[in-house]
């Protein structure tokens, strides 16, 4: 069991064709059963060709439609990105995943709305995760993003965060305790994503195959305090809580997009003492995540 993706998931790769969509490509099929898993490539003027034996159709929608597959990984250069967002969504998918960093925000913020009018009509939701983020891993069983297969083992601990090394980071920690992972999800850095804290801490609580989450934060915005409040009330099972950006200083942009501190309750202070008072065992130290949560278990 998993959340979002397993080893029977088809993947559509949006962006097939340029460096980092081929690198990036041929690493997940390379790894446990990517081979079945990616299913299409989508460049309008290549529709026909293929690559790493994958074939390329000229739109989402005849991807979809030749090979079943239900959901989208995007590695198109910022300018194109939101617009190919939307392409997915219009081809009704389940899941898209974006990777690509530095997607101007206006053009987030009018692909959004077009998804909430979308379901607001009676269509169907697609699921967004990121954009700028590394992907999500069911390990040893398949990828769907830029993290480094080989530091994920299968085990029962879900992994939740805003940043992507800090994902690696708790992903090796937990696999050195020999405790592996259920599912590592990274959400993103960005002002204006998809999936929050919030909806992943309630997929987690609702997998019989995991037992325990690690849910890493960032300095800006409201997200991790509305997740540990969730918890609070729902969570069944142990938490462990980072927040990176303790040093920060208020008022400042910080690297990722989203983190921006004004100063008030968004700072890794006030998101960790809330994290507290909802029940989580939180940390200042990143190096001790792995093994506060093994002695919680």
């Amino acid at each position: 069991m998993s959340i979002l993706i397993n080893k029977n998931t088809k993947v559509i790769t949006q962006g097939i064709t340029g460096k980092t969509g081929q690198f990036h490509t041929e690493k997940c099929i390379e790894y446990a059963n990517g081979k079945n898993c990616f299913v299409a490539g989508v460049h309008p003027k290549k529709a026909g060709e293929k690559i790493f034996d994958v074939p390329i159709y000229a739109s989402v929608k005849d991807a979809r439609a030749a090979s079943g597959a239900l959901v989208s990984v995007i590695y198109v250069p910022p300018g194109g990105a939101a617009e190919a967002i939307w392409e997915a969504c219009e081809a009704d998918l389940d899941l898209v995943i974006c990777i690509t960093e530095g997607i101007p925000v206006r053009d987030m913020l009018l692909v959004r709305n077009k998804m909430k009018q979308k379901v607001a009509r009676g269509g169907k939701e697609t699921l967004l995760l990121g954009p700028n983020c590394p992907g999500l891993i069911t390990p040893e069983e398949i990828k769907i993003g830029i993290m480094p297969g080989h530091i994920h083992r299968k085990g029962r601990i879900g992994v939740v965060s805003r940043s992507g090394t800090l994902t690696y980071e708790a992903v090796a920690q937990v696999t050195e305790l020999g405790l592996g992972q259920s599912s590592a999800i990274g959400i993103g850095g960005d002002p204006i994503n998809g999936l929050k804290h919030i909806d992943i801490m309630r997929m987690f609580n609702d997998d019989p195959a995991t037992d325990a989450v690690i849910m890493i934060g960032e300095i800006g915005g409201p997200d991790e305090a509305e997740a540990a409040r969730w918890c609070k009330d729902h969570m069944k099972k142990p938490v462990v809580g980072f927040i990176a950006g303790v040093t920060a200083p208020a008022g400042k942009r910080m690297g990722h997009a989203g983190a921006l501190i004004s100063g008030g309750a968004d700072t890794a202070e006030a998101k960790l003492a809330i994290m507290e008072e909802c029940g989580f065992t939180v940390t200042r130290n990143p190096s001790e995540m792995g093994k506060l949560l093994k002695s919680l278990l």
